[in-house]
């Protein structure tokens, strides 16, 4: 079924959901929070989403745009990029920063549980250190919603901040409000599967603090898998 959101170009979307407003601030903060790790750990984000040339992509919570900007680059002139945060700020400074780089990619305001996109629109669809912002219900719509707008063997990397291997900086983080605790990534795996992603991996990284996610869509009878 297609399905579209109804707002105004432009317009900032209704959500439950956290939204960060700061954005003039966040690329610092970012950088901070990481311990100056935010450049080698968006690279290795890249790497286990492995956007291929043509492709055609969405970041859900694109901050400011980098990551998207990044993935741009990846898929080259034949593929497509679009972000949406819901904070309308964001994605101000997301098309700012796109205009400077030279690169096309296409910023609007929405939020993950209403995506304004067709059904199956994308091959690969990225979600970065957003979902803690949201609550249960909102995660649930949310993932179902990624779901909706996949291909048939499209693929979801979702990174979070967690407290799941007890590490220092995890439990810190999640003292601060922006992590899950020990058991929010089986919930994450279990809130995947029942929106009808095939397999879920949780996958090693060096970077302790951090859950890596990577689901995907059960390919169609007739199309190898994704």
């Amino acid at each position: 079924m297609h399905h579209t959101a109804q707002r105004r170009p432009g317009q900032a979307p209704e959500t439950r959901g956290k939204t960060i407003r700061w954005a003039r601030w966040y690329d610092l903060a970012s950088w901070l929070m990481s311990f100056g790790r935010a450049p080698a750990i968006r690279r290795r984000i890249i790497a286990l989403a492995a956007p291929r040339p043509g492709e055609r992509v969405l970041d859900v919570g694109c901050g400011t745009g980098t990551l998207a900007i990044d993935l741009k680059r990846k898929v080259g002139p034949p593929g497509e990029v679009r972000g949406i945060d819901a904070a309308a700020e964001m994605v101000a400074v997301s098309r700012s920063k796109a205009r400077r780089a030279g690169v096309q990619v296409d910023f609007q305001p929405a939020a993950i549980e209403q995506l304004p996109f067709a059904d199956g629109t994308f091959d690969l669809v990225t979600s970065t250190f957003m979902l803690h912002h949201l609550p249960d219900d909102l995660k649930r719509q949310g993932i179902a919603e990624v779901r909706r707008v996949l291909k048939p063997g499209g693929r979801f990397l979702a990174v979070d901040f967690s407290g799941e291997n007890g590490s220092v900086i995890g439990r810190l983080i999640t003292l601060f409000g922006h992590g899950h605790g020990k058991a929010e990534g089986a919930r994450l795996r279990a809130m995947l599967a029942e929106a009808g992603f095939g397999p879920v991996q949780t996958l090693k990284t060096q970077y302790g603090s951090l859950l890596f996610l990577r689901a995907a869509v059960p390919a169609a009878p007739d199309q190898p898998g994704g």
